[in-house]
């Protein structure tokens, strides 16, 4: 019976070397191994949040700089229609000066004075009306060609005088402003 109870307790006894057993780590799908990754590549939430800040900071001075340049661009183009309002106006009526200056060239009896100085304070009033708002005459006889202002018609050789300048003007230029309305037409000394 002694023999029997040591066999019995030999075999209740583990073995000592049992083989340690290797613990399964659970397979898992490339989009889980994905998320990990992001997940410890992932900045911090301050840094997300300053990152944020500096874009938005950025989205508003460019969004600011665009009104800015904008409202300037607005503001020249108004005062652009403000200083040059009456440009087709004037280009329309420069041909009634031209006729008015015609018939106030023109000899007349005496009994048509009154008539003529009727002509007189109207081409006045006119011509005053305009250089209120800024259109000039262009003042070139007995002086240089100028191109961007003139418009040569003839040449002609003329004595006592050197080349290249307004010996005659044919018909009358007019500038508004610094804008050309239309070029003086005139005869230029060879």
């Amino acid at each position: 019976m002694a023999k029997e109870k040591k066999e019995e307790i030999k075999e209740e006894v583990p073995e000592t070397q049992e083989k340690p057993q290797e613990e399964e780590v659970p397979v898992e799908s490339e989009d889980e191994v994905e998320e990990i990754v992001e997940d410890i590549n992932e900045e911090p939430l301050e840094e997300k949040l300053k990152k944020e800040i500096e874009k938005l900071k950025n989205d508003y001075a460019r969004a600011y700089a665009d009104t800015e340049n904008l409202k300037k661009r607005l503001n020249a183009e108004a005062e652009s229609v403000r200083k040059y309002r009456i440009q087709s106006f004037a280009r329309e009526v420069l041909p009634v000066i031209d006729n008015l200056e015609r018939a106030l060239a023109t000899e007349v009896h005496e009994s048509d004075e009154s008539f003529k100085k009727g002509i007189e304070m109207t081409y006045n009033q006119l011509i005053s009306a305009l250089k209120n708002e800024g259109v000039e005459e262009i003042d070139c006889l007995n002086k240089p060609f100028d191109p961007n202002l003139e418009q040569a018609i003839m040449q002609e050789k003329k004595e006592d005088v050197e080349a290249g300048i307004v010996i005659e003007v044919l018909q009358k230029g007019y500038v508004l402003k610094d804008r050309i309305l239309r070029p003086a037409m005139v005869k230029v000394s060879e």
